[in-house]
């Protein structure tokens, strides 16, 4: 199943061209390797609306199957990419965010300053990632074995539903 994907940068420094924007190539490479597509990428700074504005119209408008962005859920000020995403998802999905801090928390003690989080609009997974490449891709790792499966339900595709089914015995 090829997935489609959209990623989002969320950097002040990056967006104005202060620092080169590391994370968004790294997943860009991560989920390409995996026969996957990133069918749009964009780099926008920490502005609350603006986040939100970009969430909605891909999920709504350009029929990604996932969403990651990646900065803006530490404890920073300007870091509001939690809060945008909440927002703008019609469901959250805990289990996500949980299992990336767990997994990170087994790497570094910071993992519990994630603000990070996950949801649904419309046929669209979004997931926060942290705003390094290198927690983005740990993250991301943790996470890539649903994701064939979550799309597919997303998608109300008979299939999903074979995944759920309990082997009867003989």
């Amino acid at each position: 199943m090829t997935l489609r994907f959209g990623i989002v940068t969320v950097s002040d420094r990056s967006s104005a061209g202060l620092r080169e924007d590391l994370s968004g190539p790294a997943l860009h490479e991560k989920v390409t390797s995996l026969g996957w597509q990133v069918v749009h990428s964009v780099v926008i700074p920490d502005d609350l609306t603006q986040i939100q504005r970009v969430l909605r119209e891909w999920c709504d408008k350009r029929h990604l199957d996932v969403l990651l962005t990646t900065g803006g859920t530490g404890f920073s000020p300007r870091d509001v990419t939690p809060e945008a995403t909440q927002a703008v998802i019609e469901r959250l999905v805990p289990g996500i965010a949980e299992a990336m801090r767990a997994s990170s928390r087994q790497i570094t003690p910071h993992a519990l300053l994630s603000r990070a989080v996950a949801g649904i609009r419309k046929q669209t997974l979004i997931i926060n990632l942290p705003g390094s490449p290198k927690g983005a891709l740990e993250n991301l790792q943790v996470v890539i074995p649903i994701l064939p499966h979550a799309v597919e339900l997303l998608r109300d595709s008979p299939s999903a539903e074979a995944g759920h089914a309990i082997p009867r015995p003989g």
